[in-house]
């Protein structure tokens, strides 16, 4: 079917979200079947404005350089359709000739596509529709992993392996940091940090929270004092959705929320830091990446960013041999060597899903992750992290009595 390619970006931003937009817009350049091929400023919002951009006006060297580009060129809303915007967005897709539409995002982006592809047929305008997964909270189901997730690992990792070597070197100032890391109910990207301990004995982070797991405040208080005893220092990774056995958020709670009702989390390190000070006399602090866990291309996995073009590159093909209504899908292929390719799932089997960390992925103890996980994660956030030096600290023979402590 010849007509126009409309492409969307929605959500919070990834370092390669993107590499998904090149790779839909270098495979639709391609295409006899295509036009035009439009891109919307702000998501959904830019298409009920009527906000179109012309892609194909777009220098060579310029679409290059998306693939290595952060945030989102097109730029992103959370908007949420009522039922006023349906006949506004199909007057637009119908007045612009769109036939094709792809939309990057994640699981409530996911139920939008999935909402405007029942809309097209409900009034029996052939349109396909096709949604390219991109998230860091890697929660969608029925995918390996999503887009995003292993640079944004990739960057938790490296962060937690590095303020932990700062930890230990002051950790007679500040013997316990907390890290609080994205991820409202799914533990996914706090997991990433234990990837910081490759090669570094005794390395952080000494514990992991993760929402999957339910802790209480003495628990917490406990396991950082046994830590403490054995380390000489604590180094956290808490996940900002942690929740107490009641399931109640640890953090709190602000009082706005997004458009698709999901509030807004903050809190739980502070809280957190200032128990351990309370209860346990220890200087805490707490470190809190917030967006730049996402947005950091300089910490870029090479793997992510190969496989972000591939689902954008996916899309336009599957909707150019007739799919609509799907999102592609990253599976992973069998054997020890890591090799991924794209399927399609339908998008009522993803919208309004979340993904948890599974059971084999999560530690007996509560505050760790399994070998397993490890397995899964390492190949996604690409190169091992670079390698640091541990020094020997040979000690010399001591030839003076001993002094007191310094204060």
């Amino acid at each position: 079917m010849a007509g126009n390619l409309l492409v969307g970006q929605s959500g919070g931003p990834t370092a390669v979200i993107n590499a998904s937009l090149a790779g839909v817009v270098q495979m639709a350049l391609s295409s006899s079947q295509i036009a035009g091929v439009y891109g919307a400023v702000h998501g959904l919002l830019g298409v009920l404005n009527e906000d179109l951009v012309d892609l194909r006006q777009e220098g060579e060297q310029t679409l290059a350089l998306l693939r290595t580009t952060p945030g989102a060129a097109l730029g992103t809303s959370r908007l949420k359709l009522k039922a006023g915007h349906y006949k506004r967005l199909l007057d637009v897709f119908q007045a612009h000739d769109i036939r094709y539409f792809a939309y990057i995002g994640g699981n409530d982006s996911m139920d939008t596509a999935h909402q405007v592809g029942r809309l097209a047929r409900d009034r029996g305008y052939e349109l396909h529709v096709l949604g390219i997964p991109k998230t860091v909270d890697n929660d969608l189901a029925h995918t390996d992993h999503c887009p995003g997730y292993g640079s944004a690992a990739r960057f938790v990792a490296t962060t937690v392996r590095d303020t932990g070597l700062d930890s230990w070197a002051g950790a007679l100032s500040t013997p316990v940091k907390i890290v609080e890391i994205m991820g409202r109910h799914a533990g996914w990207l706090a997991a990433a940090a234990a990837l910081a301990r490759e090669g570094i004995p005794d390395g952080a982070p000494h514990l992991i929270y993760l929402p999957e797991h339910p802790i209480t405040v003495e628990s917490f208080v406990s396991d950082v004092e046994r830590a403490y005893k054995r380390y000489g220092y604590v180094v956290v990774a808490l996940s900002e959705g942690v929740r107490d056995p009641s399931g109640a958020f640890v953090c709190t709670a602000t009082a706005t929320q997004d458009a698709f009702g999901h509030r807004q989390l903050g809190g739980a390190s502070a809280i957190l830091a200032q128990e351990v000070r309370n209860r346990l006399g220890l200087k805490a602090r707490f470190e809190k990446p917030d967006t730049m866990q996402r947005s950091s291309a300089a910490l870029a996995s090479s793997v992510d960013r190969a496989e972000a073009l591939l689902v954008g590159q996916a899309a336009v093909h599957a909707m150019l041999a007739g799919a609509s209504d799907k999102m592609v899908t990253l599976e992973r292929e069998p054997g020890p060597a890591y090799r991924c390719g794209t399927g399609l799932v339908e998008l009522s089997a993803v919208a309004g899903v979340e993904k948890l960390m599974p059971a084999a992925f999560l530690a007996a103890d509560g505050h760790d992750v399994t070998a397993a996980f490890l397995e899964y994660a390492r190949p996604l956030i690409g190169e091992p992290l670079p390698a640091v030096a541990i020094l020997r600290r040979q000690p010399v023979v001591r030839r003076l009595p001993a002094c007191a402590a310094p204060k």
